[in-house]
């Protein structure tokens, strides 16, 4: 009898362990970190000795970023004398960081855009087999050259064109109108380049499966991923596929029309999918395992002017005037840290200011399912009027308690350098990073 019983509790405990071992992951952190930081001078400077107050936090570096060479077609850093060993040798240093924290795997970031439109090279590579061969035998030097545990691939696929939010009688006439003019038209080769992205993705795999690297992808904003990649073909190449479900409205691209800029769930008259949940449903839909999905938690803010047409209750959407102003850390207009954004808001310093340096007027989210907007009104002479979208540790934290309700991979913190690096906001150091992984 004893010796039943003592069988039936190593039964148990052997499917406790299974159990324990594989339906339980530990959630992604991927933290990325643009190197071309470091070559901004002044306050927006940022260095990979800055960075190692996050590293704890996260399960992933990604370092960027690489471009395609256009002439060579090889994977090429875009600040060599920065990265290079004939350099400041980051490609190095930035690998070295995992022998003070073991568990970090530091992936190398390949592609990207930011302020700029993607390039056509991105596509004409997909059409030739030898020049995928080059790419990938360059990315694979550069990985086992500077010891990279992988790489992350953000390719730049035709953007969305610019969508103003209509009523249904605009609507229905916009979209009869986009037949005719063939406007909705991003790529005539989209069906080509969607077989031959799915073919760079197995050949990238098949070069780093014997070295056990990994291999990830980032969807970037206002790129359809069903046209341009075959969800079911590709998800069983990836290790993950982060959604950069960031910079949804923008002011270069929507100037006339402030909103969220990464809202969580769809607002009432919005585009449809055009938010977090919209897009994880995309790849739900298509049969990717919840556990490779990870979404971006941006650390910026996005600025337009208000002007008269604005209206005074700040509710988005709303008229706009173009970008907000630059601020004094990145001096873009626009384009706003958590440190600039938080230094906005109302505080000890600022509460007697007047006109550009008065303070904004935070609005935050009860709902916890769109974001906070902060607003300050134009003056009597229809100036210093400014509508900020952003992201704060509150609503970074919903944005991780939704990937984890859903049993999501994990998230993205993009980019490091736009986090409060210096701990001026709330004293400490790193506070989107931290508020996200907490709730994970």
């Amino acid at each position: 009898m004893r010796l039943i019983q003592a069988g039936l509790l190593a039964v148990v405990l052997v499917a406790f362990l299974v159990h324990g071992s594989h339906g339980q992951t530990t959630p992604k952190v991927l933290c990325y970190y643009d190197g071309a930081n470091f070559l901004i001078e002044g306050l927006a400077k940022v260095s990979l000795t800055d960075i190692e107050a996050a590293l704890p936090f996260c399960t992933h570096l990604v370092y960027g970023y690489a471009a395609i060479d256009p002439t060579s077609n090889k994977a090429v850093s875009k600040n060599p004398t920065l990265d290079l060993d004939t350099g400041k040798s980051n490609y190095r240093l930035v690998t070295q960081l995992k022998r003070k924290f073991p568990a970090l795997k530091v992936l190398l970031g390949v592609g990207g855009y930011r302020f700029s439109a993607p390039s056509p090279k991105y596509l004409e590579l997909l059409e030739s087999g030898a020049a995928r061969i080059t790419f990938i035998n360059s990315v694979y030097a550069i990985v086992k050259a500077y010891e990279f545990d992988g790489i992350d691939l953000a390719w730049q696929f035709p953007q969305n064109k610019p969508k103003k939010i209509r009523g249904t009688t605009s609507k229905l006439w916009h979209g009869f109108k986009k037949v005719f003019s063939g406007d909705s038209v991003l790529d005539e080769k989209a069906d080509e380049h969607k077989e031959e992205f799915t073919a760079l993705l197995r050949e990238l795999k098949n070069a780093f499966r014997a070295d056990g690297y990994q291999l990830g992808i980032t969807v970037l904003p206002h790129v359809n991923a069903t046209m341009f990649m075959d969800i079911p073909a590709i998800i069983n190449y990836l290790d993950f596929v982060n959604i950069e479900a960031v910079d949804m409205q923008t002011p270069e691209r929507n100037p006339k029309e402030a909103d969220y800029v990464a809202p969580l769930y769809e607002l009432t008259d919005r585009v449809p999918g055009n938010n977090v949940d919209g897009l994880v449903k995309v790849w739900l839909g298509a049969n990717t395992p919840p556990s490779k999905i990870v979404v971006t938690i941006p650390t910026h803010g996005r600025g337009w002017k208000m002007n008269a047409d604005s209206g005074i209750t700040g509710v988005p959407p709303l008229t706009a005037d173009g970008t907000g102003p630059a601020g004094p850390q990145l001096q873009q207009e626009g384009y706003y840290t958590w440190g600039e954004t938080c230094a906005m808001l109302p505080n000890p310093s600022n509460t007697a200011l007047k006109g550009a340096q008065a303070p904004l007027r935070k609005v935050g989210d009860p709902t916890k399912r769109f974001g906070s907007y902060a607003f300050r009104l134009p003056d009597a002479d229809g100036e210093n009027g400014l509508w900020v979208s952003y992201e704060d540790p509150d609503s970074a934290g919903n944005k991780a308690a939704y990937v984890k309700a859903k049993g999501l991979g994990g998230i993205g913190i993009n980019d490091l350098s736009y986090d409060d690096f210096r701990g001026t906001c709330a004293g400490e150091k790193f506070p989107i990073l931290r508020a996200a992984k907490y709730r994970l």
